[in-house]
């Protein structure tokens, strides 16, 4: 049908198939559709008015695919829908994965070797990437320097929710748009983000949070804009890092926020999204 949109997409059958049936017996007209891609099982909506209802009931299922529910509306329909569990783990299926989206993957695999060896004692590449001073960035013309924090990180939690968002819509934004629009995206919101940090609190700070809370403000925006293009992240997650992003100005927590990269990134993000969409026309 001319007006129907790709609602979601998995990477394997059965959750694909489970979520039509419901949003079948929901009275939502969709149906499973196979697609030549790594996230090949795709649920379509037929009637694009009735968007809204069926993301909210997809965002349900995301969250909780297991719930009884599901299952319920596939047996009404006399098909069970059997959610098979993931294969075991393998060097080879994380290789593969990497590969799909590898500007994305080259990044990620940067922040974790320059994580593992600082925290071995070899400083050497910080000390070549920290940002300076502006006066002292006039001076040496280093301006690599003011991307340079992003690729570093100061504990494991930091690292490890950074790289799973980066990771998640990073590769989002490669697979749709290309190499060079998530090149420029980093590259921007990195620069801007530290820089406002820089003239704020100093140069004391890294991580990729700037440039991660522009993902989500591109993604964001984008669903919005553009739902049709299949590209948005969940409510709730959106609900969640706003909220986050109000309680590091609100300073309860015993960590220092990077506040002005986070608020700066995103606010990039959502002028990039923008940016897209302006342009596609």
């Amino acid at each position: 049908m001319s007006n129907s949109v790709k609602l979601v997409a998995f990477s394997k059958e059965q959750p694909a198939r489970l979520l039509a049936h419901y949003l079948l017996k929901n009275d939502i007209a969709a149906e499973y559709s196979y697609l030549d891609s790594e996230y090949a099982h795709a649920v379509i909506l037929l009637r694009s008015e009735q968007e809204e209802q069926a993301k909210t009931i997809a965002e349900e299922f995301i969250l909780n695919p297991n719930d009884g529910k599901y299952q319920s509306a596939a047996w009404d329909s006399a098909s069970s829908v059997e959610l098979v569990p993931e294969k075991s783990f393998s060097i080879a299926k994380v290789i593969g994965t990497l590969k799909t989206s590898p500007f994305t993957a080259s990044i990620l695999l940067c922040c974790v070797l320059l994580f593992i060896l600082g925290n071995i004692g070899i400083i050497a590449p910080y000390q070549w990437l920290r940002i300076q001073p502006i006066g002292e960035l006039v001076e040496s013309h280093q301006w690599w320097r003011i991307i340079g924090p992003a690729f570093f990180h100061g504990s494991f939690l930091h690292i490890s929710f950074n790289l799973v968002m980066w990771w998640v819509l990073g590769k989002q934004i490669e697979r749709f748009f290309g190499i060079s629009s998530l090149f420029v995206l980093l590259v921007l919101s990195a620069s801007i983000s530290n820089i406002s940090q820089l003239l704020v609190v100093g140069p004391n700070f890294v991580g990729l949070s700037g440039v991660v809370y522009a993902l989500v403000g591109c993604v964001w925006w984008l669903g919005w804009l553009k739902p049709d293009w299949g590209i948005w992240l969940p409510k709730p997650i959106i609900g969640f890092l706003l909220v986050w992003l109000v309680v590091g100005y609100i300073d309860i927590l015993p960590i220092h926020m990077a506040n002005t990269a986070h608020t700066v990134g995103l606010i990039c993000g959502c002028a990039f999204a923008w940016w897209l969409v302006k342009r596609a026309k």
